[in-house]
């Protein structure tokens, strides 16, 4: 079994799902007392957070990228980032490491291209939904990218800092939420990725008909798939 690298804290909340996920496919694949060959470097997030709304990509690379290091030196085989927004990011992470990189909208991509998806919705932090570094992954797979308006835009933010960081459900949001994501499906989305590894925790497959990809759940089950390969 390969050890996995998961570089994380961003936040905490989608961490420990990350991990349960990725012990509980260990489990299902190889059965008994089998768990995960892991190690995890968690991050302060409130440093990290402040950095992205001010811009401060370089300092956020440089953090993630020593974190990255220190994840290499203590074992790791691959590494996985368990977030989606500071893949803006991994080019840096990749070129400090001599680690390969578990990349969550490639991983993503892959699934959607199996169930023949080619028109999707993405809800995330503002930086995944408006900037091209995570979109354009998906493009280059043939998928075409709807994001929701500007003020959804800005209502879906806002929850994943205010709310969802913080461990806070709230109904409200949850509604909001699903409002977006049936307002992307009427303008043709077939499917709205949940691009954020909170979001997650606040809506569900059971919540609407749409169909959702979780990308928490997707890069968890590609880190198994890595980690046992060739067993």
């Amino acid at each position: 079994m390969k050890t996995i690298g998961l570089l994380g804290g961003m936040s905490w909340e989608s961490t420990q799902t990350y991990y349960r996920l990725i012990n509980e496919g260990v489990k299902a694949r190889l059965g008994g007392l089998h768990s995960a060959k892991l190690v995890l470097y968690s991050v302060d997030f409130a440093e990290i957070e402040a950095l992205q709304h001010r811009g401060d990509w370089a300092e956020t690379a440089r953090i993630l990228s020593d974190a990255a290091l220190s994840l290499q030196k203590a074992g790791a085989d691959f590494l996985v980032i368990g977030t989606n927004t500071m893949h803006k990011v991994a080019p840096e992470i990749e070129q400090a490491v001599r680690l390969p990189l578990l990349h969550i909208a490639d991983a993503t991509a892959q699934v959607l291209e199996q169930d023949r998806v080619t028109h999707v919705g993405l809800l995330g932090t503002r930086f995944t939904m408006e900037q091209a570094f995570y979109r354009e992954r998906l493009e280059a797979a043939g998928i075409e990218v709807l994001i929701p308006d500007q003020a959804q835009r800005d209502s879906v933010h806002r929850v994943i800092y205010e709310e969802l960081c913080q461990g806070e459900i709230n109904p409200d949001s949850r509604q909001a939420y699903l409002d977006i994501v049936a307002s992307l499906s009427e303008r043709g989305a077939q499917a709205v990725i949940l691009g954020c590894t909170e979001i997650g925790l606040l809506i569900r497959q059971a919540d609407t008909s749409v169909p959702l990809y979780d990308t928490t759940e997707i890069h968890a089950a590609q880190a198994v798939k890595q980690a046992l390969s060739g067993q």
